[in-house]
């Protein structure tokens, strides 16, 4: 269980760097936000594609197009919510 908290904070902070990183310019947005945006993009696109396409790992590799997916849902929400901390 604890292990897949440390894994879940893990995989949100890569993912949402990868969001950071594909966003032009500065955010103001705090690294405890970037994870958490990161963790709820990646628990999205599991969701999703793995309900779409199903997530089997019978070749025990990677699946790259998880996380360029998630990266991309995260930009999109690390954008979002800079646009509603102007208001």
């Amino acid at each position: 269980m604890i292990g897949t908290i440390i894994g879940a904070i893990v995989a949100g902070l890569i993912i949402g760097a990868l969001g950071r990183l594909i966003l032009p310019g500065k955010q103001n947005i705090s690294i405890v936000m970037t994870i958490v945006i990161g963790i709820v993009a990646s628990l999205v696109c599991t969701l999703i594609l793995g309900g779409i396409f199903g997530y089997t790992n019978a070749s025990g590799g990677i699946q790259w197009w998880y996380w360029l997916v998630s990266a991309v849902l995260a930009a999109i929400g690390i954008s979002a919510y800079g646009r509603l901390q102007k208001n």
